[in-house]
């Protein structure tokens, strides 16, 4: 394989080590292709610190060449944070295009993969979308019903509307339909985006999760928790998105809170839906029963799912994949809501799957779930379950499949 190593040009926005979310994601996806490919990676300027301290502490086998790249002072002034990450990050593609075209062109590169974002309405490279381009992993489609929204507030309400507007636009948008037909090989996180793509283009997607188990996580038996008394710990984390489904969990605990007075739930994360997540907290007077603690470092987080009991990602749509995955690396019982993703790997032998039916009935099962978690031998099976199924899907399978899918591709390409 040494000596036919290809070389790919990965378009990574979002690359940075230490960290959960997309940007972690990004960064799990170069170190696993560097195995078996010679990489350039171009990534924003204000994640080479970080890239660079990991890697003098983390000698890799084969050499990553880093690209980077930040908007000029003036046309980024106005970004902060998570604000204004769309129109940056439209900008950057647009100005990274004569990058790629230079760098693919110097180095004889024939493969650009456009890696993250993942959302399939935001644009690639015109340039990289000419040669064998690998889109992905890439959603769209996944929307809210309107009997969930109609809970939010009014600019979660007018989100979700913008959404299903774009998703209707979709057979006519041409920035869409160029990057399907453009695309040799389509990475989809789930199967509603999957039936997204236009049906001549369909051949060349396939379902295929963003995230896989982290196994520095993933070490002896599965903790049993790190309290003596008979409280039950769950544990739920992501941004605080109303699409999360947040506001279904509290009100799930609200009735199995009625049931078991020993459980409690715990809530990490920042976003815009926190105050309404509070006013119903408040409403159900769950106040020592439902707590929302913020954001937390990677090491915080980390200590927090090795004494929880139960974790729980109520994502009405993809969403806290990371979180599900680390929970079989804690040898945790998962409760979520089928997605048509990442839930495909898991199942009820060692975690609760809740299909996604009417607000109601997905607030039911939820209780039902928390209650059922309440039975100590079903989650400490549960759990054992679930760290030997993460062993199966850590991220060393992952790369082997991301080679396979790729190389697979590839050559059938060169055969027409």
């Amino acid at each position: 394989m040494s000596n036919c190593r290809r070389t790919i040009l990965v378009s990574a926005y979002a690359c940075e080590p230490g960290l959960g979310s997309e940007i972690g994601v990004g960064w799990h996806w170069v170190l696993e292709m560097s195995k078996y490919f010679d990489l350039w990676v171009l990534t924003r300027k204000s994640n080479q610190e970080n890239i660079e301290r990991w890697i003098k502490t983390h000698p890799t086998d084969h050499k990553i060449q880093f690209i980077y790249y930040d908007l000029p002072r003036k046309l980024r002034f106005w970004k902060k944070g998570l604000r204004g990450v769309r129109l940056y990050y439209l900008l950057w593609q647009h100005l990274t295009n004569r990058i790629v075209k230079e760098t693919m062109y110097e180095n004889r590169i024939e493969i650009y993969h456009l890696l993250t974002y993942g959302n399939a309405l935001w644009p690639a490279s015109r340039f990289g979308q000419k040669k064998f381009f690998i889109w992905g992993p890439v959603g769209v489609g996944d929307i809210i019903p309107a009997e969930y929204s109609k809970h939010y507030g009014i600019k979660s309400r007018l989100i979700e509307l913008i959404r299903r507007l774009s998703v209707k636009t979709l057979p006519i948008n041409r920035g869409f339909i160029r990057r399907c037909r453009d695309a040799k090989l389509i990475f989809c996180k789930t199967e509603t985006t999957l039936n997204q793509i236009p049906k001549p283009y369909q051949y060349k997607a396939l379902v295929f999760s963003d995230v896989a188990v982290e196994m520095k996580v993933n070490q002896g038996p599965p903790p049993t928790g790190g309290t003596t008394d008979n409280t039950i710990r769950y544990l739920a984390v992501g941004r605080l998105d109303a699409w999360r489904g947040f506001d279904l969990l509290i009100e799930a605990f609200n009735i199995a809170q009625k049931r078991n007075n020993n459980i409690r739930l715990e809530i990490l994360g920042m976003g815009s839906d926190k105050s309404r997540l509070e006013t119903l907290i408040s409403k159900h007077s769950l106040q020592d029963y439902v707590k929302l603690d913020g954001r937390v470092p990677m090491e915080t987080y980390y200590r927090k799912m090795a004494i929880c009991d139960v974790v729980v990602n109520p994502s009405l749509k993809e969403g806290a994949v990371t979180v599900a995955f680390d929970s079989m690396s804690f040898g945790k019982p998962l409760i979520c809501i089928d997605t048509g993703g990442y839930t495909r790997y898991f199942n009820n032998d060692y975690a609760v799957v809740i299909p996604r039916t009417s607000r109601q009935e997905v607030i039911e099962f939820l209780a039902k779930g928390i209650i059922q978690m309440t039975d100590h031998d079903e989650r400490k099976m549960k759990g054992i379950r679930a760290q030997l199924a993460g062993k199966k899907l850590d991220w060393n399978h992952k790369g082997e499949n991301i080679y396979q899918e790729i190389t697979q591709r590839y050559s059938k390409c060169l055969t027409y």
